[in-house]
């Protein structure tokens, strides 16, 4: 049984390693995450301490699958990773019951799974922990006592530290869709399907059709068939069709910004109130800089339009508003306000607030235009 033990115990301190790693390097992401689960069991008051219990729950969840993977304090880390087990095994339980959130984010945006999946998996894990637990005892530590406490608190300064790093830059690991590198829209899009079912009259049978090939032209198959149900396949669901930018007079100019052929700056901002007004001071001098040089700024939020009005006179911006879902601006880049430069449909560089480049450099760095 020995290795049976040891095996459980280097598989499931691998997984809360990856599994902490993955959320805890965009501790943003996961905050978001712990937000919807605080609206979800009506514990707003806990929205204010998202970020501070994502650093701190991807970091408990990291060091202890350190502890676990090198028989660290293994006695004391046993105990915390069969509670851990145990609660995640229930909550997702209940998510996979109840579905209070889509997705539990186990794994951040590295692996998306469903809440079903989520609790199998648990499920899995929770045998795995208890085997370590029952077996704690045995395990021999490679140094003394005090040495484990060093080495586990070296984790948890160094694995806090890089997730706070990641939240006040951007992650070092972009998991999104939205990463540098990928397209908002596929180059060749494939034609949609739309099939329909249409039910027999008299028989109840149902049978569905790729539109156009059924028999509209029948009038007497028409008399005897009723219409049911329309299902549509769209080969092109790429992600960028989760974004859907609207004019301050709610016309949609989401084609225009994102297949612009040229340099396009998207800057995002979900909530105007919890913005860095300053970085947005440092924006509309570089949006006016740009525009001299043909390069367009667009600028999206969520706020009404009589917040925008608000937030553009208190700080003398002079920049082109436009609107879109929270949801989607909480994605592109993490950061409030952060800046995007596309050309063509293609992310090529993102930047916190707190690394907004010098324009002479930003320039620059484009080559000849």
């Amino acid at each position: 049984m020995k290795w049976i033990a040891n095996v459980s115990r280097i598989l499931i301190g691998i997984v809360f390693i990856f599994s902490g790693f993955v959320k805890g390097v965009d501790p943003l992401g996961f905050g978001y995450k712990l937000e919807d689960y605080f609206i979800a069991f009506n514990w707003q008051f806990l929205i204010p301490f998202a970020l501070f219990f994502s650093i701190a729950l991807c970091t408990i969840e990291f060091v202890t699958g350190v502890m676990v993977l090198l028989n660290l304090r293994l006695k004391i880390a046993s105990w915390l990773l069969l509670a851990m087990m145990a609660f995640f095994t229930l909550l997702t339980l209940n998510d996979a019951l109840y579905s209070p959130v889509p997705d539990c984010g186990c794994f951040g945006d590295a692996i998306k799974l469903t809440n079903w999946q989520t609790f199998y998996k648990n499920l899995i894990l929770l045998p795995l922990a208890m085997v370590v637990f029952i077996y704690r005892k045995k395990f021999k530590p490679f140094t003394s006592s005090g040495k484990q406490w060093l080495i586990a608190l070296f984790f948890v300064g160094l694995f806090s530290s890089f997730s706070y790093l990641c939240f006040s830059h951007l992650p070092v690991i972009d998991f999104t869709e939205w990463k540098v590198g990928h397209k908002l829209y596929p180059e060749n899009p494939k034609p949609v399907k739309y099939f329909l079912t249409y039910k027999n009259k008299f028989s109840g049978e149902e049978m569905e059709f790729l539109s156009p090939n059924y028999p509209f032209s029948d009038s007497v198959w028409m008399a005897n068939w009723e219409f049911v149900s329309q299902r549509v396949e769209d080969p092109n669901m790429y992600f960028g069709k989760s974004l859907i930018i609207s004019d301050t007079t709610g016309n949609n100019v989401t084609e225009s910004i994102i297949r612009n052929p040229d340099y396009q700056l998207i800057v995002n901002s979900y909530d105007l109130s919890k913005a860095d007004a300053t970085a947005f001071i440092k924006l509309s001098d570089f949006s006016a800089k740009a525009y001299a040089d043909n390069i367009a700024t667009a600028v999206l939020v969520s706020s009404t339009p009589a917040d925008i009005a608000k937030f553009v006179k208190e700080n003398k911006l002079q920049l082109d508003f436009y609107t879109s879902d929270d949801i989607a601006l909480k994605t592109i880049v993490r950061s409030n306000p952060g800046l995007l430069l596309m050309k063509n449909g293609v992310i090529l560089k993102k930047w916190h607030y707190n690394d907004f480049p010098d324009y002479a450099e930003f320039k620059k760095s484009l080559g000849t235009r």
